[in-house]
């Protein structure tokens, strides 16, 4: 077929739409079957490794039985103490800065150590935005603040309720060696009467 234009005679190829799927996945049922082979051997491979008693073969029976995690998750922050019991932050201000959640919130104060600029009179994330990026850890110059509590299952009520203030952060403690929390989760912590205030 030719179009007749300005410039001459124009050629049209015709291109062919329809693309012919192959006759065995045209029938679906074939396509089922080798889905099922693969159900079927994962299956009865991990039945003979349960029977003859290897570990790994049956998921783990949560929450009673707890899986070992990762040392370098990412889990809960926490606030680093010093050596007097006073946080280590000195309110930089460069996790709030690098947060791209915008989920901490730093008001700083003068530190009544003269050896010490500032201190954050109050320091707050709310999880509830997190996203448990870890800028915050990285662009501490202090190490005052980290995400080793272990700690993964955090909820309440309220969003409210996922804010956490500086006295809860200080609160808690790093995971232990098979990266379990050792410390109590922060809901937790307010159920049972953690006072903010005093810090017990």
């Amino acid at each position: 077929m030719t179009i007749p234009t300005t410039a001459g005679r124009l050629r049209v190829k015709r291109v062919r739409q329809h693309v012919p799927t192959p006759r065995r996945q045209r029938f679906y049922l074939v396509e089922v079957l080798i889905g099922l082979g693969v159900t079927a051997r994962h299956f009865f491979g991990n039945l003979g490794r349960w029977l003859s008693g290897k570990k790994g073969a049956v998921t783990y029976q949560w929450p009673e039985e707890r899986r070992p995690l990762p040392s370098r998750l990412r889990s809960l922050h926490r606030l680093v103490r010093r050596e007097d019991g006073s946080p280590r932050c000195v309110a930089c201000m460069m996790c709030e800065t690098i947060c791209p959640a915008h989920c901490i919130y730093i008001v700083a104060g003068e530190h009544p150590n003269p050896d010490i600029e500032k201190y954050p009179v109050r320091f707050d994330i709310d999880v509830g935005k997190c996203v448990m990026c870890g800028y915050c850890v990285e662009a501490c110059p202090e190490d005052a603040i980290r995400m080793d509590t272990g700690i993964l299952e955090f909820s309440a009520y309220s969003r409210e309720g996922l804010v956490y203030s500086k006295e809860v952060l200080l609160a808690l403690e790093p995971a232990g060696v098979d990266g379990l929390p050792t410390s109590v989760p922060p809901p937790a912590l307010i159920r049972l009467g953690f006072d903010p205030g005093s810090g017990t």
